[in-house]
Order: C-alpha cells, then structure tokens, then sequence
C-alpha cells in the first residue's frame, strides 16, 4: 500500500505535467461538456468523493495528516475548471482562487481524469475502481446511510440492472485488485484504474492516443466506459469520460469539504420546477400539453402512462425522473417531448406498448428508486425514428444487442414493423389523487436521525422518517421491528433528492396477518373507516324503535299488503332493493322495483350528508363492510328488513308476458317485505317449480303471503326476465364475465377455511334484469326534467387501436371473434367457444383479454358534458343510464333519488349547481375505483392465506397468454391468475419461444430419469391445458404456480 509520501510524489509528478499543452484538450472537452450537462446529472463521482472524504475524516482521528484543500489549491482547481472554457453552474463562492504548486488528493484525481493516456487493450478488460466501488455502494448508498442525495439512480441514462452488475463484479473481482477503506488506496486508484502510473509511460500513451484521431478523448476510462467493454457493447468514450469530468469540474470548496465531509457543495436538482398554473393553463388550450390520470406499471415501477386525448395509444413516461414526484392516480399534465426521444415498441397484444417486456420484469430492482432503463443511444434511436417517419416502419433489430428493449426484438420468420409511442414528462400536478399514505417497513440508519422507510408497493418512493416517529427502543432493537408493517405518509418531496420526506403514522402489526394487512389496503386507499362523529349521529331519528311518522305515510302509496320480498346473499345486512309481481286480470303483470328511501333520513347538507359524500361508497371485504351510512341507518332503518314497514321509492311497471312495457309508474311508498329470500332460496325455486316448498325450508315468512304465492311470484319475475335479458343482448348489449372468489371463514378465528368460484346462477340474473330496467327508467326520467343537473352514468367505446390489434391477434389465433360492436363480440364470445367442459374457461380467458380495451364506466353530470352522444352506455348499448338501486352504499344513487323526487315534485330542488354535481361525480367515480381495488386486494390477501395454511393445492389451469421468457395461467379451480416464470421450472433443460403471425408459442424441453429416453418436449399457447401446485414462497402474502412435469400428469 501506498505511503503519504508516494501520494505526494504523484501529485507533484502530476503537477508538472498540467504545464504541457493543456489546450489541446479544451475544444473537445468544452464540447462534451456542453453536451452533458443538457442531458446528464451523475452522482458517481459525487458519492466517491462522499467516500474519499469520509475516509479522511477517520484518518484525523488516528492522528494522520490529511491535506486540506488551500487557497493555493483552491486556484489550481480553478485553473481545473478554466480548461474547459465553460462556466461552472454549481460554483457559488468567489473563495475558488487558487495558487500554484500545491495539490490537494481531490485536485489529483481531477488532474488525472484530465491528463491520463488511454489503457491498453488487456486494461480496458479489467474494470478497476470506481465502478467496482459505485456497484458496491448501490445497494447501501440509499438504504444503509440513508443518504438523501443519491441521485444515480434516477438518471435518464443507461444503467446496468442489478443482475448486470453483479455479472460484471464477478468479472471484476478476477482482474481487480482495488482496495476499499484507506485514503491511500483511494489515490491509487485514481491514478492506477485508467492506466500506467508512470509519467513517462503515461507521455508515450497520451503521443499514441494523439496520432490516432483528435476526436477521441483521453483517458477513456469511465466506469461506464469499463463496464461497456467488459460486456461486449458499444460505447462512446468521450461522452463517458466527460461525464466524469463534468462532476470533477464541479467540485466544492474545501470549506464545504470541511464542514459536510459528504465532498458536495451543493444538493443537485434531480426532478425539474412545476410549471405555473398560469402556463399551464395557456398550454393546454393551446394543446401544446395534454392532460391526464397517471398510470403506474405495479410490475415495472419506472414505466407510467397518461392516456391519449384522442383515443390513440397511451402516452409513456419512461422513469421516475420523467413522472416529477407525481403518484399513481394523480392528475397530470404533460409535455410531450420531442418525437427522437418516443418509444420504439411492437403491436402485439400479448406484449402490448408499454408492457414490461420478461427481462425486464426479472432484472427490476428491488429498490423503487433504481432505475434499470434499457434503451436506444441517441444516434441509433435518431436514425430510427427519421426512418419511421420516412417509411412508416422500423429497420429490425438486432437480436444481439442488449441496450434494446426486448418487447421491441423481431421474431423469427416475421416482419419488423415498428410504431412509435409518444413519451412525455409531469410538467404539473393538477390533483393528487393518491393518498400519500403507503404500507411498508422501516430500515435502521447508523448515525442518521432518520430511518428509512421502503413501501411495500413499489410504485412509491423511500421516505426518510424521523427517527422520533419509530418506536423507542427501534435504534437499539431494529431487528425486532424487521416483519412490523408501519403506515406512513409523505409530506414532502424535495426537487434534489431521490427520497421523499414523511412521517409514520402507526404501527399495524406483523405482516402477512389479516388485520394489520386489511388496515394497510384501507389506508393506502384512503377508505375512511373510522367511527361517525357524535355531530353525524346526532342527524338520525333520536327516539328508538323509530315508526314511521303518519303524515309521512299519508304522502306515500301504501304497498304493505302486497307480496313483497328481498332477494340478496345469505349474508347481506344492508338490503336496499325488494320486488314484486303479480299477474292482473288482462293476462299482463304488474312488476315493482323497491328501492330504500335513503334521501328521507339523509338530508341535503347536513353533517350526515356531507361524511357519507365523503366517502360515497360502502366498501366490501372479505371479513368486513365499512359502510358509507352508519349502521343504525345501513342495516335498520333503510335496510327493508322482513316484517317491517320500511320507507322506499318504487318504479312499477305494466309489463306484457313477453316483457313490453305497458305503462310505468314512479313514485314514495311504504313497503312490508314478506320474507328475505337469498339467491340460494331463489334459485330452488326456480330449478324446481312444481315443488311445493314448506315453511320450514324457507326463512320466517308474513302470514298474509303464502309459500306458494312467493313462490309463483319468484316464478314469474324468472320468466320475464329472461325474456328481457334476451331482448337487451338481442339488442346490442355486452357482458364480460369474469371469475369472482368466495371464501368460508371460520367462526372463532376468522381464518379462511375453504374458498370457492362464485356461481352467477338464474336468481343472479332475475335480479339484475330488473334493477337495470329501474335504472335506465329513472336515467330517462331525471334527465327529461333536468337536462343540465341529471347524474347519469356512461360507458365510453373501447380503445379503436387496442380493439384492432386484438382483432387481428384473433384472427390469427383462428377465433372468429367480431369486435365491431358490443352486441357482435357478446354473440362472438357465447357461440365460438365450444360446448365442453372448458367452454368457461376458454370464455374467461377470452374475456380478459377483451377486457383490455375496454374503459371503465363512469358517473357525469349531463351539463358538463355538452354532446349528448357521448352520454351512451357502451357494453348495456342504451343511450341513458344510471344508479338508483343501491342508495344505501351508493352516494350517486342518493342523487338521483333527491332529482327524482323534484320532478316528482314529491322532493325539494336540487341545492346544487351544475360545476358541484360534476364535481361529486367525478369523486364518485374515484372512490368507486378505489373501492372495487380494495375488495380485489382483500380476496388477494385471503387467498395467499388460504394457500399458506391450506395448501399445497392442487388444480388444473388454462394458459391465458405467451411472453417470450414465461406464460400466464387461469388455475380453473380457483379463478385465480398466475404467472409461471420458465427459469424457475424445476425440472426444465430449456424452452423456446416462437411466433407464427402473432400467435405466441413456446416449446418446453423437460429433463428425464432415464437419458435413454431423452427429453420431453411440452407445447404451450393460448388455451392450452396443463396441471399446476399452489405453493407458499414463506415470505408474508407471498405465493406460486408450480408447473408440473408432463411425466406426473399421464402418471
């Protein structure tokens, strides 16, 4: 190891040198410079000099001399800086004079970066220092020092991924022989990892270097540089050195060396200043920017989109960089960057633009704020888009070049026909619809008074959290709290800092239990479930048991002597619909829709109103509801309990036998439900309609209805029913159907002890007929006597882009799937899928994957939305609709009730304006979203539960879709969707993926017992059969789909 005095001797050696000619590198240097500092920010040599810098600091301690940065050096670093002939944007002190003759061992790696020859061929194969080192660092530099400066990670340039960079330290440690821990061995490799050490050897290489081009930069040995020729890839030298040397130019004085032993001056901005509302808004009438919901990729956090105004592909925002602090959900604007910066992506539905690609799914880091960005370099990416523009297609790729996106490599025997996809960059965060709340865990940090704190969903950046929000024996147990799952929420998200700043809010408990999980879906989702205040309990009826009022009964249409029944699951509390029917004298039927007069007991602004706006939904867990209305209210005095008189808004129609409307009536009434059927009673029913069910076989029934008449009324609302289910999809309608989970729970415990595909049977049915016919009836009702503040809700048509592609994806499948409108893909859907046992099954594959183009359908007020043509109901194929039918969990039903009592003039206006009523639309629909995400992660969290205790579970499955590196399955007898990964098929020698048009494949070769018999080969593709094992992985939530050997299955 080198002395102190060797150091010295380097720098004086050094020092002599700077004398020769240094303006033969100005032009070139000043050039790069002038490059770089447009498109790069590096923390590399930043965090080397962080570490150079701390290791002086342990040298003072031992009592060593360490050379301070002086004025005379302080000049010299500026004659440094004068070489490039640029200015230094970060230079904030006029203290930067320096003299000559003196070198600090900061000043000599700059020198050195600048002055050194290149290495010899051997050399450049033997990575040395710093980029050993910075890979080292990569995983603690965050986590461990908590630093929040780290800034390599976020850089909009190539970075190796985790996996690359530990292949590459493999290589290194062969041919490496760089020390970490000393001073000494710092300055060695700064002068020994570009090149010889000798100034004489370094003379003859830098005359070399000359004679060969004037272009080339010297000292070609960057850590990018090295780890580029390492691998094998391209590189451009001078564009890697400069970025080295730009850091180095931009080096803090020593009085900040001194003061913050982190060797920066200064905190770099890495996320770029909000535009102004003012800006922002002459931009976007303009439409020079677009505005949007920011999508987050869960399985590849540095991939974002915000959809198309018109209708095109959705827009990509490639990085955590690009997406400016904004979360997933948040309204954003965006500016389109120019087209040589879009993306170069392939039209195959199974890997659709901006889908995760396999590689790039299994090399994603573990730490949300690493950036692992495959991409084009800017000459290449330049050529091909100058090519698409003029020709319209894209050169194909070489399949041996790793820095491309591998969605975007050709397949053997097709075309490479190419589109481009626009990305774009968060310019302006219009609303932050994401909570800023996240479940995770916390990290201890040595001698920081802040801990770390990584989500669990990686969409969401690290926090520092201060440590006084941890508990207080943490810093000296931080191994007790490693499986304690925290809330935390972020206020702050500084501009120069990879790390955004928060505070803990509770400890939840162990993860991978149920309730400490729950809790952590509901807050991340902002789902309120605290108590109602006394303020919103005081808004209901005080005196208990509470009667209906006889001036009240006096307004309304008396129903209680009619047979009346609910029809819901065994385990519903809130029931907020009842029906009726009963056959007239002229052979038609009188039909009535029953809903809860929920607007009665929830007045207009009050503080009952507001809280239950609020959260404008009731949420369904497994376990649990958290309801929107206060229990008093969700499961008694609204719920239209059996034998109870129960206020409610009733649509009766004159229905013909075959299902034609004959007159419609709406208006208040008071009910008295005869008996509360569940879908399981009704259905008995109508599987056997000559049995004369008893009393016993059903729940406690009125002795005014018989058995019999409930019986024949369930009877005859089946039969209308499927008359006007036939007329609805006859007429155009579409319905998807997808697989739904049901669990049994134990009692005591409350630990899933079977679950189940849930059955959507005839009574399902009979009961969505007629809510929907309610629906549409009110829709047509409040917007003909308020065209400008009904609430309604629409359904917008399928992306035309994503619907061709899956069209064409179809037809080469060999499915002749019509797509041209609802009505054609629900007849296409039920009658080319077969007649067998796995007719289902290939029916939910084939749903899913036509789910992807679908939009989601959404709440509006009609005076906020002009045309009246964008009103429709894409997948029911009717020009108005709306929510009436469930008041009780449903906000948007509340108001509609109150607009349809004022037409009724059975109801005070409507308070509201026309901007108030979009708005609670538009917080509807959020919260709507929001509430359909948590019931799919509750069923997600059981079902891994239900696997860790119950399994391994066996069952067989249906390829769903092809990658080239994996394939997705449908376990049948689950309903559940999993993607099998084929490195990590036990069993398996190798696989092969293919395409024929764009119908993916994959060929699996599996190992036998016996080598005479060679391998077995397996065929996979859309709908192909194969048995699969549930297995827990042992960590929290955490399960796989185990393919099985060929071999067990004809076993």
């Amino acid at each position: 190891m080198d002395s102190p005095s060797k150091e010295k001797g380097i720098g004086k050696s050094r020092h002599a040198k700077r004398g020769q000619n240094p303006s033969n590198h100005s032009t070139t240097q000043k050039n790069a410079y002038a490059r770089l500092l447009g498109q790069h920010q590096n923390g590399i040599f930043r965090s080397y000099l962080q570490q150079f810098a701390q290791q002086q600091s342990q040298t003072d301690e031992v009592g060593e001399s360490t050379p301070i940065m002086t004025s005379s050096e302080q000049r010299q670093r500026k004659s440094d800086h004068d070489i490039l002939e640029l200015p230094n944007p970060y230079e904030r002190s006029p203290s930067r004079q320096k003299s000559k003759g003196e070198e600090s061992s900061v000043s000599l790696l700059m020198e050195k970066l600048n002055h050194q020859g290149t290495p010899s061929e051997g050399q450049r194969n033997k990575p040395e220092g710093p980029e050993r080192r910075h890979q080292e660092r990569r995983d603690t530099y965050g986590s461990q020092d908590g630093d929040m400066e780290s800034d390599d990670g976020i850089l909009p340039r190539k970075i190796v991924s985790r996996h690359q960079r530990k292949k590459q330290q493999a290589k290194e440690m062969k041919g490496s022989g760089s020390h970490v821990g000393s001073k000494e061995c710092e300055t060695q490799r700064a002068s020994d990892s570009c090149g010889p050490n000798s100034g004489e050897e370094k003379k003859k290489k830098k005359t070399k270097k000359k004679s060969k081009t004037k272009t080339k930069r010297d000292g070609d040995c960057s850590p990018e540089t090295d780890e580029m020729q390492s691998t094998g890839k391209s590189s451009d030298p001078p564009k890697k050195i400069d970025t080295l040397q730009t850091q180095a130019s931009n080096t803090p004085p020593a009085d900040k060396i001194r003061t913050n032993r982190c060797g920066r001056g200064s905190k770099k901005q890495i996320f770029e200043d909000y535009m102004s509302t003012h800006d922002v808004s002459a931009g976007l009438k303009r439409e020079e920017l677009i505005q949007g919901p920011l999508r987050i990729n869960p399985k590849k956090f540095n991939e974002a989109f915000i959809p198309s105004p018109d209708g095109s592909a959705d827009i990509f925002l490639d990085g955590v960089v690009a997406r400016n602090r904004a979360l997933n959900g948040d309204v954003v604007v965006v500016q389109v960057l120019p087209p040589e910066q879009w993306k170069v992506v392939g039209g195959d539905p199974q890997t659709p633009a901006g889908k995760a690609s396999e590689k790039e799914r299994t090399e994603v880091p573990a730490s949300p704020d690493i950036i692992v960005e495959a991409q084009y370099s800017d000459e290449d990416l330049v050529n091909r888009v100058e090519n698409m523009i003029l020709t319209g297609k894209v050169p194909v790729t070489p399949k041996n070049d790793e820095n491309i996106h591998k969605d975007m490599f050709d397949t053997p025997g097709s075309k490479a026909e190419r589109a481009v996809q626009r990305t774009a960059k968060v310019v302006f965060i219009t609303e932050q619809k994401h909570s800023r709340a996240a479940s995770g865990f916390i990290k201890f940090l040595p001698d920081k008074n802040f801990a770390m704190f990584s989500p669990v969903d990686y969409r969401v950046p690290r926090v520092n959290v201060p440590l006084s929000d941890c508990p207080a024996d943490f810093p000296s147990r931080p191994s007790d709290y490693a499986n304690t799952l925290f809330i935390c929420r972020i206020t702050h998200w500084p501009a120069d800092s990879n790390f955004a700043e928060g505070r803990l809010a509770k400890s939840l408990g162990q993860a991978g239990e149920i309730e400490p999980e729950t809790e952590a879906i509901l807050t991340e989702y902002d789902v309120d479930f605290s108590e109602f205040s006394e303020e919103v309990l005081a808004c209901l009826p005080q005196a208990l048991p509470w009667t209906i009022p006889p001036e009240e009964l006096s307004k309304r249409r008396d129903l209680r002597r009619e047979c009346i029944f609910t029809i819901d699951p065994s385990t519903a509390r809130d029931l907020d619909d009842a029906l009726s029917c009963k056959q007239l004298p002229d052979g038609n039927f009188e039909v009535g829709v029953h809903i809860a007069d929920v607007s009665y007991f929830v007045k207009e602004g009050s503080a009952l109103d507001f809280v239950a706006g609020c959260r404008a939904t009731s949420v369904y867990m497994v376990q649990k509801v958290i309801p929107m209305l206060p229990r008093l209210l969700c499961e008694e005095l609204c719920s239209l309990n059996p034998l109870t008189d129960r206020l409610t808004f009733s649509v009766i129609w004159k229905l013909s036998p075959e299902g034609k409307i004959l007159s419609e009536w709406f208006g208040r009434s008071v009910i008295r439900s005869c008996v509360k059927l569940s879908y399981d009673h009704a259905q008995s029913m109508i599987e056997d309609p000559d049995k004369l069910f008893t009393a016993e076989e059903l729940p406690p029934c009125s002795p005014e209805h018989s058995v019999d008449e409930i019986h024949r009324a369930v009877l005859d609302l089946h039969s209308i029913a499927k008359k006007l289910r036939s007329q609805r999809f006859e007429g155009g309608a579409l319905r998807l159907e997808r697989l739904k989970l049901s669990f049994t729970l134990d009692k005591d415990s409350g630990m899933p002890q079977g679950c189940y595909v849930y059955q959507y049977r005839d009574s399902n049915k009979l009961v969505e007929e007629f809510m929907l016919l309610a629906n549409m009836a009110v829709a047509h009702k409040v917007y003909g006597s308020f065209p400008e503040l009904a609430l309604l809700r629409r359904h917008p048509p399928p992306q035309t882009k994503m619907v061709d592609d899956l069209k064409e994806f179809c037809d080469q499948m060999g499915l002749d799937i019509d797509l041209s409108s609802s009505g054609a893909l629900h007849r296409s859907l039920n009658e080319t899928l077969g007649n067998d046992p796995y007719t289902s099954a290939r029916k939910e594959v084939l749903s899913h994957m036509c789910s992807k183009p679908m939009q989601i359908a959404l709440y509006f007020c009609t005076g906020a939305l002009k045309d009246e043509k964008l009103f429709r109901h894409y997948a029911l194929n009717v020009p108005l609709y709306t929510h009436f039918t469930s008041p009780i969990r449903r906000y948007a039903d509340v108001i509609v009730h109150r607009l349809l009592a004022a037409s009724l003039r059975c109801g005070p206006q409507l308070g509201l304006s026309v901007e108030e009523v979009h708005k609670q639309a538009c917080h509807c629909n959020d919260k709507k979203t929001a509430s359909k995400r948590v019931q799919e992660l509750s069923a997600e969290l059981f079902f891994a539960v239900f696997v860790k205790e119950c399994g391994p579970l066996d069952s067989e499955a249906m390829v769903m879709g092809v990658l080239d590196r994996s394939f997705d399955v449908l376990v049948l007898r689950y309903g559940v969707q999993k993607r099998i990964y084929c490195n990590s098929v036990e069993g398996l020698e190798s696989f092969r993926f293919r395409k024929v048009g764009k119908r993916p494949e994959m060929t699996l070769v599996w190992a036998t017992d016996d080598p005479e018999k060679g391998s077995v080969e397996q065929e996979i593709s859309i709908f192909t059969l194969l048995e699969v094992t549930l297995k827990s992985d042992g960590a929290p939530l955490k399960y796989s789909a185990v393919l099985k050997r060929p071999l067990e299955i004809n076993s």
